[in-house]
């Protein structure tokens, strides 16, 4: 099958996800065959430790349309779903997870939005089944707060899964950036967007790998890559401090020429030291995290590696 007779490339980025991978399948091949259209299956295997490559493989001997991208190791999965997109052909390009959580089914609800003329087609969430009281309320806190932050509009209750056409996919090959905030570039793209609704199912098998250590991680990363809020604050902040410390200084004055000099509290001081450095200390954290991701864009380092490849024309 040639680039020129694909209208859809699903890129599906995979780590450790053998146990997913034959229901994987069968529900994604059955959905885009009965589409009766030209499909491609971009199947990125970020560093997988089990057998999920060899899985892959066997499939693609059967099924010209289901071709891998094989990462030299574990990039992680904003990284490998821009190595999809990059080698993906299609007029249109639907990233899924190979969870399943998002259901192949609505595939043919996004493609039907695009052929009436949109370029981005996200499918958001209008229940999370499966999932914790403390995963469902971090998540829409995540989204609200990122979404007052940013002046990037980013759809609440959405994740990678929807349509980008060619045109936005070419607009986000030319995103080189090393911290990967998807959701937030797909946003920054613009073009013409819409949405539709579908409740996320609970995982087929496997457990998940977004702990919620790598979840925060995640949220910063998103935070620091579309908002410059978080530097500006502290400047507004320390105004605040300057001008309290202005007023605490002249009633120290003051009550000094009225009732003469008495001994400082210890417990007062020791308290206002430790909150000033405190606060020196955040600052400096958060300077930190953006000056950390300048360091990794200044190395100009390339975003993957590929060690091997099938199904694609040399």
């Amino acid at each position: 099958m040639t680039n020129n007779q694909v209208e859809i490339s699903v890129v599906v980025p995979l780590y450790n996800e053998e146990p997913n991978i034959d229901y994987l399948f069968e529900r994604l091949l059955l959905v885009l065959d009965q589409m009766n259209i030209g499909y491609e299956i971009i199947c990125v295997n970020d560093g997988s430790q089990d057998h999920t490559l060899k899985c892959l493989i066997e499939y693609h001997r059967r099924h010209s349309g289901i071709k891998i991208v094989n990462l030299s190791r574990n990039f992680g999965k904003e990284v490998a779903l821009t190595a999809g997109i990059d080698y993906a052909g299609g007029a249109a390009v639907i990233p899924i997870d190979a969870d399943l959580q998002d259901p192949p089914e609505l595939i043919e609800q996004l493609v039907a939005k695009w052929r009436e003329g949109y370029d981005v087609v996200y499918a958001t969430r209008r229940s999370r089944q499966g999932e914790s009281w403390p995963k469902r309320f971090t998540a829409r806190s995540f989204y609200r707060t990122i979404g007052w932050m940013s002046p990037v509009p980013i759809p609440r209750d959405t994740g990678d899964f929807r349509l980008l056409d060619r045109q936005v996919v070419e607009a986000l090959k030319q995103m080189p950036e090393r911290t990967r905030f998807m959701k937030g570039l797909f946003g920054w793209a613009g073009f013409k967007q819409t949405s539709v609704l579908f409740d996320r199912e609970p995982r087929i098998n496997g457990t998940t790998t977004w702990n919620y250590w790598r979840l925060w991680n995640f949220a910063i990363d998103g935070i620091t890559s579309f908002s410059f809020l978080p530097l500006k604050v502290w400047s507004y902040i320390g105004l605040v401090i300057s001008f309290l410390a202005f007023l605490y200084a002249t009633f120290l004055v003051i009550r000094t020429l009225i009732f003469g000099v008495d001994l400082p509290g210890y417990a007062s001081l020791m308290v206002t030291v430790l909150f000033l450095g405190g606060i020196q200390l955040i600052t400096l954290g958060i300077i930190g995290e953006y000056l950390g991701r300048v360091y990794e864009e200044v190395k100009g380092r390339p975003l993957y590696l590929v060690r091997d490849s099938y199904g694609f024309d040399k």
